[in-house]
């Protein structure tokens, strides 16, 4: 059975209690039948924002767990250390800010999560021009095999020498990938692979869905010459193996994650090609700049990726064979904000990001189970459309939308054509790009029309193509 752990951060306990805030805390009571859980909560009233967990990383016989609160603002949080027997502390070299990177750099055995450089051995430097800056996420370095790449929230690039700490602004993206004036800038996610560092901006509000500005942008760079900007749509999370050289094998596959005002979008970057599909959402909570905290895509057993994406959690292969995608499948819906999550002895380990000020103090807690409780926590079901009155050319089909792994599914068609107009629906069943006709659908001048899927029927993609260029709509709801 599972067990429960209520532990306080050091930074919530009153400084008449203790004498040393970042001492060792023992286990706290542990509670029969329910979920382990490991509390973070901002010191008193003085935290007027969300206190998260941000990133976790097992190393130096420890997991290593990082907070961050909003626009570095707060305090009592900052760098944690959980040992095997569940005792824990707020490590001296602590620092409250805005951090959620992680990342393991095996040359100079060394892992940085936040500003933190840690060794070996477990013990933490900081790196100090860092420590001010809202760090979304590390990545390889393309040139110097000692040094990586440190992402900001404001989009300023930095290179950082690991041996010596020796950091150095390389861009300032906001500028580089030309943000429109106006939007609220979002670095989030970022990964180094087939010679290019790739980033993702999700910036995304009102405006970006009523189509009326494009802020988001996925983009990539190859270290000389400018930046190219591949996606105008907000995008969250980009991840993939860390191999850059002689262990770059099966095409050293990039997964980058968004979303537009239709549906999820997932690139894949597969030896030097991207690819582009969609994926059915399951909950509207994350379409905003700011409530994506944190939609991870994480090798959480050795060579198996799972996918946070829009409330569900889905099984996405760490291999990309002749460059198509298969075997993306969905594992439950939840409600939880998780900013990361990582396997630790055994068990999995989901971080938090649960009350912020509104509702009182702020606090998030860590959830420790199995991999296969995922399935337990909501059967997959969700929507997503391939067009949401998009204007859409004859003949030219649709991104391909996921189908695989839902009980019931349904197709619903709209257009506003002065003719009748055939959607054809085609499937991809064995996810190889081999697309096969499904059905045909006439929808009447300015109608809508309805299609329930047998429910024994399945395919791995599906996608649509209209034979009139007209605005249309081709929404998917799957339960």
């Amino acid at each position: 059975m599972l067990v429960q752990l209520l532990l306080a951060c050091a930074g919530s306990i009153p400084q008449s209690d203790v004498d040393d805030p970042h001492r060792w805390h023992p286990p706290g009571p542990v509670v029969e039948h329910v979920p382990l859980h490991f509390v973070v909560r901002a010191d008193g009233v003085g935290s007027d924002s969300e206190t998260g967990i941000g990133a976790l990383i097992p190393w130096a016989n420890r997991l290593w767990a990082i907070g961050y609160v909003a626009h570095v603002r707060g305090e009592g949080i900052g760098l944690y250390e959980i040992r095997d027997d569940l005792s824990w502390r707020l490590h001296p070299e602590s620092i409250t800010g805005t951090f959620a990177n992680r990342f393991v750099h095996w040359r100079s055995k060394q892992v940085v999560i936040g500003p933190h450089v840690i060794d070996e051995q477990g013990h933490v430097r900081t790196i100090a021009p860092l420590a001010s800056h809202r760090i979304t996420a590390t990545a390889n370095h393309l040139s110097d095999p000692d040094s990586v790449y440190m992402l900001t929230m404001e989009g300023l690039l930095f290179e950082t020498q690991l041996r010596s700490l020796e950091t150095r602004q390389v861009a300032n993206l906001t500028k580089e990938l030309a943000l429109p004036e106006g939007a609220y800038t979002h670095f989030k996610g970022m990964h180094t692979a087939q010679g290019r560092v790739v980033v993702a901006n999700n910036s995304y509000d009102e405006a970006e869905h009523t189509k009326q500005r494009r802020a988001g942008r996925l983009a990539e760079w190859t270290g000389d010459g400018p930046w190219q900007i591949l996606e105008t749509n907000p995008f969250v999370e980009v991840a993939g193996k860390q191999n850059l050289g002689a262990g770059a094998t099966y095409g050293n596959t990039i997964f980058a994650l968004g979303w537009d005002h239709a549906s999820p979008i997932l690139r894949v970057c597969h030896a030097g090609v991207w690819k582009r599909y969609r994926l059915p959402q399951a909950s509207h909570s994350f379409d905003h700049t700011w409530n994506t905290e944190w939609m991870r895509i994480r090798e959480v057993q050795t060579e198996r990726y799972v996918m946070d994406a829009f409330g569900m959690f889905y099984d996405l292969p760490a291999l990309v064979y002749g460059g198509h995608v298969w075997g993306v499948r969905p594992l439950g819906t939840h409600v939880r904000i998780v900013p990361d999550f990582v396997h630790w002895r055994g068990l999995l380990v989901l971080a938090g990001d649960q009350t912020d000020n509104s509702v009182g103090q702020p606090q998030s807690g860590l959830w420790l189970g199995s991999l296969d409780d995922l399935a337990s926590f909501g059967s997959p079901q969700g929507w997503g459309a391939v067009w949401r009155e998009d204007r859409t050319e004859a003949n030219v089909p649709s991104d391909p939308f996921l189908m695989t792994g839902f009980a019931e599914k349904g197709l619903h068609l709209w257009h506003d054509a002065d003719q009748a107009v055939t959607f054809l629906v085609e499937t991809d069943v064995l996810g190889d790009g081999a697309w096969k006709r499904y059905a045909e659908f006439t929808v009447a001048p300015r109608d809508a029309f309805h299609h329930e899927f047998p429910r024994a029927y399945g395919a791995h993609w599906v996608r649509v193509v209209a034979n009139k260029s007209c605005t249309a709509t081709a929404q998917f709801v799957y339960r």
